[in-house]
């Protein structure tokens, strides 16, 4: 059974096209959740806001809107550590910061910023590595303010085209720039970013944009040309028509991690680098589907 998280149960009110810029009204997002666990075939499930490794969170105040993902490095468990504990852990703490109202909207680096270190001042160690990508719409003044850190991201589509799109940040081929805490005998030896280093960016939205933001199980699995195809299956702004449609998504996105004729994105990149792989990538899957919405109470 496909675990499916809903947030933003508003009544929506999108209008498509552009407005003017004396438009007073508030915005909002209306958002849904779809994903997979790469252990999903195995019948391995995990209770809460994660799929498998992949962790997210939708949280509002009175300013803002904001939404996260984040992507738990496999490897820790080569060292008997769950790999999820780290990224749930931490979309958690921005969860808790977004509601407490202790943000900025212009800077969700901060948001990143800030609850890392909380991870770092734990009493109990919390060991562990993540990407992260952080969303934050600005209700009234129409803006979007993004901070990715790794290879998770985010696309904004306006009239069926990528009008945004997160950079992806890779230390060299399937490396992504990483948020760590190591035990102190091995930080010298494992990967470690500063948040700091997420690639940051504000732009305006109009209503009716639709903003995805995943971690990299489906964009190593799907290209834009495939995502945006399903995107056309979005009728209307309800939380039903972006319910489905991030199922979809996410439905799609998994199927193809598993064929292995597939040329995937991910394959691609890696014949890119000299290699000779052919199929899909194998891996946890979070969607967070959205529509930017005219506020409602």
């Amino acid at each position: 059974m496909i675990s499916v998280l809903s947030y933003g149960r508003l009544v929506a009110r999108a209008v498509l096209g552009g407005l003017s810029q004396t438009d007073s009204r508030d915005y909002s997002l209306v958002t849904a959740s779809c994903g997979f666990g790469k252990d999903f075939r195995k019948g391995i499930l995990k209770k809460g806001m994660c799929y498998g490794d992949d962790a997210c969170f939708v949280a509002r105040h009175r300013s803002a809107d904001v939404l996260g993902v984040a992507d738990g490095v496999g490897g820790w468990r080569d060292y008997g550590v769950d790999p999820s504990q780290f990224s749930v852990t931490l979309m958690r703490a921005c969860k808790r910061m977004v509601k407490e109202g202790h943000f900025t909207p212009s800077n969700p680096v901060g948001i990143l910023t800030t609850s890392y270190y909380e991870l770092l001042q734990n009493k109990i160690p919390l060991l562990g590595s993540s990407t992260a990508c952080i969303v934050v719409l600005d209700r009234q003044q129409h803006r979007l303010h993004t901070a990715n850190l790794g290879d998770s991201g985010f696309l904004v589509v306006r009239g069926g085209e990528v009008v945004h799109r997160s950079d992806e940040q890779q230390h060299y081929f399937n490396t992504p720039f990483q948020l760590s805490i190591a035990p102190p005998e091995a930080e010298g030896d494992i990967l470690s970013d500063s948040p700091e280093a997420a690639d940051s960016s504000s732009f305006d939205v109009q209503l009716g944009d639709i903003i995805l933001t995943a971690t990299d199980g489906l964009f190593d699995n799907m290209s834009d040309h495939m995502i945006l195809q399903e995107l056309k299956k979005l009728k209307d702004s309800n939380y039903e028509s972006i319910q489905q449609t991030a199922r979809s998504i996410a439905e799609q996105a998994h199927e193809l991690a598993y064929d292995p004729n597939y040329m995937s994105p991910f394959a691609q990149f890696a014949c890119d680098n000299g290699l000779n792989v052919r199929g899909g990538k194998p891996d946890d899957i979070t969607v967070l589907l959205s529509i930017v919405a005219e506020y409602t109470d």
